[in-house]
């Protein structure tokens, strides 16, 4: 029989906040003035104050570090043995702003100038080794690299560690920090980011998404084990699943069969049926291919109107291969509040997609119950996790 997985500790970087209270009042106030940069960000705390260490870690990998230390200062101390704690953290590209700035420096001052931690820094596993090595959890210790559903496969996967029996915890999550020169440059001749400069999940105006960065990290554990420590329970993942279109390398699979299959199995994989779901936290990245079969493809498994579903994109942006897990967290911070926070930016729901139940206008009060968050990335991976509440 599988093990249930506790969530006992989040954190969280991100546009809107840097922590869960501040992040959490982003979410029910909207796009702060500063849009969707993270600007001011301090890693030294999380490399003890030295400024060396500091420089020597991406931005991706010091944003993993500061969730992850908001994240286990909520859980408290784990007991379990240190060789069945995990780190599971995935990212989209990695450290791509060192990688870019190394480039320029060989250009500009000749090979040997370029950084012999160019390599350590850029590397997609770096955030998951930085907190491993931080913490000394000697359990596995990896990463998922599969664009925009990244964060969310690696919640699944960590969860499969506890349920399977190979770990009591895991530390798990994913972080991005693309907003380099090329890296904006890139999405932006692809033609995938709002030209309007506002992300609009499933309206009818959206023409593609905002860039942004960040990262969510949880901390998972054996449910027996986080109760018999007495620690706060957050919530619980109920189950998860993943799957690929095999169709595109941008574009989603016609009418949304990829998501279709991730949600169902992810239904499967908790022993639950599409109307238990109380809650959907949507990819909603407010382009116009994803957003339409991404609707197409909840309508499908729920019915027309189906439960409530919102996308937080519209103030966070598109974190990339950090917004899964930036999502589950806000996820576990609905639970909390009971409230769904509205999607911003949406005035009204395209009458052209298939009917969903999009949170508008106001917050909705709710009363917490299974919840479905949805990634889905380039390449046709799609992923979906089902968090349960306290």
């Amino acid at each position: 029989m599988a093990r249930r997985v506790a969530v006992t500790g989040i954190g969280v970087v991100a546009n809107c906040g840097t922590d869960t209270e501040t992040f959490w009042k982003g979410l029910l106030t909207g796009v702060p003035d500063t849009g969707f940069d993270i600007i001011e960000f301090d890693p030294l705390p999380y490399f003890d104050g030295n400024a060396k260490d500091a420089r020597r870690a991406d931005r991706f990998t010091q944003f993993a570090l500061a969730a992850a230390d908001e994240a286990l200062t909520q859980a408290g101390e784990l007991s379990a043995d240190p060789g069945r704690i995990g780190v599971w953290i995935g990212t989209g590209v990695g450290g791509i702003g060192t990688l870019e700035e190394q480039i320029g420096i060989f250009i500009e001052k000749g090979p040997r100038r370029v950084s012999p931690f160019l390599v350590p820094m850029m590397m997609s596993n770096a955030a998951a080794a930085a907190v491993s090595m931080r913490y000394g959890f000697q359990g596995p210790c990896e990463n998922t690299v599969t664009a925009c559903a990244a964060g969310t496969q690696s919640i699944g996967r960590a969860a499969d560690l506890i349920r399977l029996g190979r770990c009591d915890a895991v530390i798990t999550g994913s972080s991005e920090a693309a907003r380099s020169p090329v890296g904006k440059q890139g999405f932006i001749n692809m033609t995938a980011t709002s030209s309007a400069g506002i992300s609009r999940p499933f309206d009818a105006a959206r023409d593609g998404f905002m860039h942004s960065e960040g990262a969510g990290v949880l901390v998972l554990e054996e449910w027996e084990m986080a109760v018999a420590r007495g620690a706060t329970v957050l919530g619980e993942i109920l189950g998860s699943a993943s799957t690929a279109d095999a169709h595109h390398i941008t574009a989603p699979a016609p009418g949304g069969s990829g998501a279709v299959r991730c949600m169902e199995l992810a239904l499967e994989d908790a022993g639950l049926s599409a109307a238990d779901i109380t809650h959907i936290n949507a990819h909603g990245t407010s382009t116009p291919l994803n957003d339409a079969a991404e609707a197409e493809a909840v309508s499908k498994v729920f019915g027309a109107g189906g439960p409530p579903i919102t996308s937080i994109k519209g103030v966070t942006g598109h974190g990339l291969g950090a917004a899964g897990a930036i999502e589950a967290v806000a996820v576990i911070l609905a639970m909390q509040h009971r409230l769904i926070p509205r999607t911003f930016g949406t005035t009204a729901v395209d009458p052209e997609i298939a009917p969903i139940n999009l949170v508008l206008g106001q917050h909705l009060a709710w009363e917490p119950g299974p919840a479905m968050s949805n990634s889905f990335g380039f390449g046709g991976h799609n992923g979906t996790i089902i968090l349960g509440p306290a």
